[in-house]
């Protein structure tokens, strides 16, 4: 990686990404329709939306080898099992509840990272990492349901947690090889592809909606999906486990519009989790902003 490229600032994109991610959940629980058809048009569409600009960019399917094909196709995989995933437990717990699961995709992040890649990082990052994992768990913690709905809800969070952990660990290396583009393009047709086939096999109903919901199909395929093109450009600066941390600001973005247009209630300890994740937040994405091989040789963690 260029000098120039590594000491890019993040910060403006990633809270953009946050921002725009956030508006996800409120979406979903607008929607009555299925968890894998809001998952399917959303894909479908926005891999349409996108067809102007990957037209510009055909050339680079030439890069593309046989491998990466595979590639691509494991990561839409892995990107359409969130989307089913996630959308059904909030089908079945609050926003605060399912979106606070998220706070462990960092964790996760982490130890896939040290696993597969032998990812190192610092003590500095790891405490401030602490610090918004332990806020995002302050903001769902008066309101994780007991019932066996809303418990099978936080399953579900966390399995899709896995699902876009392995998402991004497969994009962190194709997305160096061609255009965000081209790949955000390629695997959001994929997961289409694969959601198709599902919702057909499972006997699930591509028509007969209301046009409410093909407006929410539409807003999800537009609004929350910029984050996802913006980290994926972002995978060419920085790794899975930045990006992984960047998404804690997803609950605390996610509550306060849940609090604004769904009307669900916030206690104290959830408005000081949020100011805690954004601290987190600000000062891990400081961290990564400077040069890590002299800090790595004092404190670095294998």
């Amino acid at each position: 990686m260029k000098q120039e490229e590594a000491s890019r600032s993040i910060a403006l994109p990633l809270t953009i990404s946050i921002i725009a991610i956030s508006f996800s959940a409120i979406f979903v629980k607008w929607s009555d329709a299925p968890a894998s058809v809001l998952s399917m048009y959303r894909m479908l569409f926005a891999s349409i939306l996108m067809l102007p600009i990957v037209w510009k960019h055909r050339h680079e399917f030439k890069k593309i080898e046989k491998k990466d094909w595979f590639f691509l196709f494991f990561s839409g995989s892995f990107l359409a099992l969130h989307f089913v995933l996630w959308f059904g437990s909030l089908k079945l717990t609050t926003v605060a509840s399912s979106t606070i699961i998220l706070a462990l995709q960092p964790i996760v992040s982490l130890v896939g990272g040290f696993l597969l890649f032998r990812e190192r990082t610092t003590l500095s990052a790891l405490m401030t990492m602490g610090i918004a994992i332990i806020g995002a768990m302050m903001i769902g913690w008066g309101d994780f349901g007991l019932s066996q709905d809303a418990i099978m809800g936080d399953v579900l969070s966390f399995l899709s947690v896995i699902s876009v952990v392995g998402y991004l660990f497969i994009g962190q290396t194709i997305v160096k090889k061609i255009s965000h583009w081209l790949y955000s393009f390629c695997v959001f047709f994929s997961a289409a592809i694969i959601l198709i086939i599902y919702n057909f096999l499972t006997g699930v109903d591509f028509g007969g909606y209301p046009a409410k919901e093909w407006g929410i199909y539409l807003l999800l395929a537009t609004v929350p999906t910029v984050s996802h093109v913006i980290n994926n450009w972002l995978l060419k600066y920085v790794n899975a486990t930045t990006i992984s941390m960047s998404i804690l600001g997803e609950p605390v973005g996610s509550t306060i519009l849940a609090y604004i247009l769904l009307h669900e209630k916030l206690v104290p300890w959830q408005i000081a989790g949020g100011v805690l994740v954004l601290v987190g937040v600000f000062f891990f994405m400081t961290q990564k902003q400077k040069p890590l091989p002299q800090v790595i040789e004092k404190e670095t963690f294998q």
